[in-house]
């Protein structure tokens, strides 16, 4: 999380974020679609904030795609249910299959048999799962035979893994078959950006997710070498809010205007690739 004054300065730059975007539907030009590609409506969240809510949230932030996850995955069936129902009120859902049946499992899930059965049975839901995750997984932990064989599945079966992960589990993942298709989430939290560009030069199939980058920014401008991997790899990244707690979805206009701060400052066709055009390109609609 932020500190409390950086979290300040955050918010008075989304704040006036949200001013410009105002002004420029004045005057109209509308603001970019945003895909958010890392969301959790966990079990707490919907205590609090009821479908109608959230769905409230997205139109205002903009938000007409999503990439949904949720402990349990009652949550993501939720949202799925309610795309269906009325996909003018709704954003497109692509659920993902979180191996999380409750709180206890984020520490036990890599090594546990009953997990993969889980995530087995949830794939014969048929509600069409895009991929397994988000998960956290760290250093050798991810080098157990059941992340193995969830690794197969997702190849076997052309699902992603939406991973949060230290470069040493990384690298483990993709050891298991390279062909693995990766959501790196927050892009390994502080991985520096050439490193991150290494892995990109290496792993065709990796995508990073920026939630959580706030190094992405200094004073709020771009920071230059992110400015330069963007520019150089403009079709690998992807932008969530990260609602793992109702503090984020308290803030989840802030967020989401947060990155158009930024994207804001990079060429029109690459902040469109970041923003939305990447997660729909990735998970397109099944046909």
């Amino acid at each position: 999380m932020l500190p409390t004054s950086g979290f300040l300065r955050h918010v008075a730059a989304a704040a006036l974020i949200a001013g410009a975007a105002c002004g420029a539907l004045a005057q109209g030009a509308a603001p970019l679609p945003i895909f958010d590609a890392h969301l959790h409506y966990n079990d707490e969240a919907v205590a609090v904030y009821p479908v109608a809510d959230v769905l409230q949230r997205f139109r205002a932030a903009g938000v007409t795609s999503i990439l949904a996850t949720s402990r349990p995955n009652d949550g993501t069936r939720a949202l799925v249910a309610a795309a269906a129902a009325d996909t003018r009120s709704a954003p497109r859902v692509v659920p993902f299959i979180r191996p999380y049946r409750n709180r206890a499992d984020r520490q036990t899930w890599f090594n546990d048999p009953e997990v993969y059965a889980f995530i087995e049975a949830e794939l014969a839901r048929g509600i069409g799962y895009r991929g397994i995750g988000e998960f956290h997984v760290f250093g050798n932990d991810a080098a157990t035979p059941w992340v193995g064989k969830i690794v197969a599945l997702a190849v076997e079966r052309g699902l992603w893994l939406h991973a949060h992960c230290d470069d040493a589990a990384l690298e483990q993942l993709l050891a298991h078959d390279s062909r693995v298709k990766i959501v790196w989430a927050h892009s390994g939290f502080s991985t520096a950006p050439a490193k991150i560009a290494r892995y990109l030069e290496r792993y065709p199939q990796l995508v990073g997710e920026l939630s959580y980058r706030h190094d992405v920014t200094a004073d709020d401008k771009l920071a230059p070498e992110w400015r330069a991997l963007f520019l150089a790899h403009p079709d690998r990244f992807v932008i969530g809010s990260d609602t793992w707690i109702n503090e984020r979805w308290a803030r989840y206009g802030d967020i989401v205007a947060y990155y158009r701060g930024w994207l804001a400052q990079l060429p029109g066709d690459v902040a469109a690739k970041i923003a939305h055009g990447n997660g729909e390109r990735l998970f397109a609609p099944v046909r």
